[in-house]
């Protein structure tokens, strides 16, 4: 356990929240999980008992169960659950106003040493820490689903988080047997979905212009780049709304096959029915042979791209972004790593070349990485790209 933190508090007991509170508790801390929904807290729990006894079943953690659950509290009442807490963690539903509020409640009953953290995925930091008057305590701590078994935890600076906050919840992180890394501003979708944007945007907009099929995209990110699911099916499994609705705040156009599946109300597996059939047909149905012909450098150009930006921006380094794309998303390598690979003046005269073929500012290369390929730092075969490597 991290020495200044004893009791946490988590705000919410949906799969998140109980998840996080699981997690917290395996690793030795007093817990108190809190939801204003006496049923959602009896499920949350009744998931926790039995997620806990099977974990130690099979090895996965040495605790014991029934210790685990002992030190786990829950309540509906919020001024009670975080009056005595150390940190607290915040995994309400996804809505501004909502969080806002609960951040406001929380600067009143919190001590004023109490590490404030929020488990958005999609929102600002900023936005959420300025309900209250001590936005330099409040950070964001966004963990991947399901929480207990996912090894990543984006630890999101907002505007005036303080380092010693950033830290606290880094060691927090570790001290969960969690991986951290930061993120050191707070730009939409964070490093994670920053770069799985182009994975799973660029296919789409391909399909949508008649330039490739759902099979022949996701045969080929699969069988011929090594994904661990192509962007369709990842899609399909994810929700395609919950896609739609990322781009659909943050301003960005949607892809015409994306938009045409949300108004259908074919959102994937939870509807039966999304980019593939799971109720009358046999879901993702892709074969190797598919893929021939996919411009995979297109997506994978836009990818780099976006890890460029990250970097130049000073949002994380190389090693943060390959980090986060490998452990959250299940990535084969991180983008800085296979644009070293590719070579970064492959990368950026296919984002040219899609450019000039396009007119879309998606493919507008980031200044960091032209300054990468006219210093000559192209890569693997030039001995410096995104990393350096020995002769």
């Amino acid at each position: 356990m991290q020495d200044d933190i004893e009791r946490v508090a988590v705000l919410g007991a949906g799969n998140m929240g109980h998840g996080i509170t699981e997690a917290a508790a395996i690793a030795g801390y007093d817990v108190v999980m809190r939801d204003v929904d006496e049923d959602v807290l009896a499920d949350g729990s009744e998931q926790i008992d039995w997620s806990v006894r099977k974990l130690a079943e099979k090895g996965e953690h040495d605790a014991d169960p029934d210790a685990v659950l002992d030190r786990i509290e829950t309540t509906t009442d919020l001024e009670r659950a975080v009056a005595d807490a150390d940190a607290v963690i915040e995994a309400v539903p996804e809505k501004l106003a909502l969080k806002r509020d609960v951040f406001t409640d929380l600067e009143e009953y919190t001590d004023e040493d109490a590490l404030l953290a929020t488990n958005t995925s999609s929102l600002s930091i900023t936005d959420i820490a300025a309900a209250t008057d001590a936005a330099e305590r409040v950070v964001g701590l966004h963990f991947f689903n399901p929480p207990v078994r996912m090894d990543l935890v984006e630890v999101v600076y907002g505007e005036q988080t303080s380092d010693d906050t950033a830290e606290r919840a880094y060691e927090f992180a570790e001290s969960l047997g969690k991986t951290p890394i930061y993120v050191r501003k707070d730009v939409n979708g964070f490093v994670v979905n920053s770069v799985l944007g182009p994975f799973v945007e660029e296919p789409a907009w391909m399909v949508s212009g008649d330039e490739a099929t759902v099979e022949q995209a996701d045969a080929a990110m699969v069988h011929e780049r090594g994904y661990p699911m192509g962007p369709f099916e990842l899609s399909d499994l994810t929700g395609i709304d919950v896609a739609y609705h990322v781009r659909e705040e943050a301003g960005k156009p949607i892809p015409p096959v994306m938009e045409d599946r949300v108004e259908a109300g074919d959102l994937g597996r939870k509807t039966g029915r999304g980019y593939y059939d799971y109720e009358g047909g046999e879901g993702a149905t892709y074969e190797p042979e598919d893929a021939e012909g996919f411009d995979w450098l297109r997506v994978e150009a836009r990818m780099v791209n976006e890890a460029a930006k990250l970097v130049g921006d000073d949002v994380a380094t190389p090693e943060e972004v390959d980090t986060g794309m490998r452990l959250g998303t299940g990535f084969p390598e991180g983008p800085c790593s296979r644009g070293d690979d590719l070579g970064l003046d492959a990368v950026l005269e296919k984002l040219r070349d899609c450019r000039t073929a396009t007119g879309s500012d998606r493919f507008e290369p980031a200044d960091f990485l032209v300054g990468l390929v006219e210093a000559g730092k192209t890569g693997l075969d030039a001995g410096r790209g995104f990393y350096e490597y020995d002769e």
